[in-house]
């Protein structure tokens, strides 16, 4: 199987430069949705915009994808969330007071 036959799902996570809060979403077309995202072409997020990529994740079986999105949105989801982007952003959150998860701090 050539890797053009695979399927590509990605879970990805989405910075607000607005109210510094994250957005969780999946797509099987990464470029297209952020910008969807950017062109505030989706609902959920119109208003919460500029936005930066800050995560994302590959999967090749959409229910890997769908549960990796829902495990993100959980509660213990975030706290590994929070985990992963707290080791990537360390200088950044030396600056600020974190990040916020929808009025929940996340960092």
């Amino acid at each position: 199987m050539e890797t053009s036959d695979v399927s590509r799902y990605y879970v990805y996570v989405l910075f607000s430069f607005k109210d510094k809060g994250l957005y969780i979403g999946y797509s099987t077309d990464l470029k297209k949705r952020l910008f969807q995202h950017a062109k505030n072409k989706v609902s959920s997020t119109k208003l919460r915009t500029p936005f930066k990529l800050i995560h994302y994740e590959y999967f090749i079986d959409i229910k890997d994808a769908k549960m990796r999105e829902i495990f993100l949105k959980s509660g213990y989801g975030r706290k590994q969330l929070d985990q992963i982007l707290k080791k990537t952003f360390e200088k950044y959150l030396k600056s600020s007071s974190g990040f916020a998860f929808r009025n929940k701090r996340l960092i």
